[in-house]
């Protein structure tokens, strides 16, 4: 039982609205038990499709997952290719029941590099479900933080140039029109697992401030429980936005 377990549905707070995933560990989980990495990326796949399910049924609107890094390519050309198979056959054994569950997917991150087939799969998901009103899971593939940001500047630099925009009324919100989630809200809770502490190029603009949750356990052995797990900890913490406690409009209480 976890702490959510404890709450009345009239003194339970809402989940957070957008929950972004950093799925780390699949090497170190097929490692410690004598396997080849691949095993490991079949059972995240596994995992991933445990926590979409368990995103659904907690009201979760928004699930970010970073499924490949644009770093990810110096990885060797083998493992790079079970990675793309294992993308693959997620989509094509499995757009059908998200998009039965009313799920959104989108996708970000550059198209730039990407074979001919990967690229139709993709546009094949987000087309297919654009019109669902579910959950939305925002895929992170062939995607990096800083590429995202740089893309962004470059947009908005062709509007200067254009006369489009003027340079004295970019602000925040410019910036984050032009991102990749743009229309999305930012992520109020970060998880990652296998014990690492970084963002490793995820999100930089949009977790700003967002509450992190590190798990010590490797991507592969994700569950409901520990998502659940993560979300009470979210929920035992104080939001503040940058502001004081005497501050109230700028706190946000989660607390249980």
């Amino acid at each position: 039982m976890t702490d959510l377990d404890h709450a009345t549905p009239n003194d339970r707070p809402a989940v957070p609205a957008h929950v972004g995933i950093i799925m780390d560990g699949n090497g170190r989980w097929a490692a410690a038990r004598g396997l080849p990495r691949i095993e490991g990326h079949r059972r995240g796949v596994e995992a991933l499709r445990r926590t979409i399910r368990a995103a659904i049924e907690l009201n979760i609107r928004y699930l970010t997952v970073y499924s490949f890094s644009t770093e990810n390519w110096s990885r060797p050309a083998a493992e790079v290719a079970d990675l793309m198979f294992l993308i693959k056959r997620f989509i094509r054994n499995d757009l059908a029941e998200l998009h039965q569950h009313d799920v959104r997917v989108k996708i970000i991150g550059t198209r730039d590099g990407l074979k001919p087939d990967i690229v139709g799969m993709l546009d094949e998901a987000q087309d297919l479900t654009h019109r669902n009103r579910g959950l939305t899971l925002v895929v992170a593939f062939n995607y990096g933080g800083r590429q995202e940001l740089a893309a962004a500047v470059r947009r908005i630099a062709e509007r200067v140039l254009a006369g489009e925009l003027a340079p004295h009324s970019i602000s925040t919100e410019t910036v984050a029109d032009h991102l990749d989630t743009a229309g999305i809200p930012d992520p109020d809770l970060i998880i990652r697992t296998s014990g690492e502490q970084r963002l490793s190029n995820f999100l930089m603009w949009q977790t700003a401030y967002a509450e992190f949750v590190f798990q010590p356990g490797h991507w592969p052995d994700f569950d409901r429980c520990a998502l659940e797990s993560a979300l009470a900890a979210y929920m035992g913490r104080e939001r503040r936005f940058g502001g004081t406690t005497a501050e109230g409009p700028l706190k946000v209480k989660t607390a249980l």
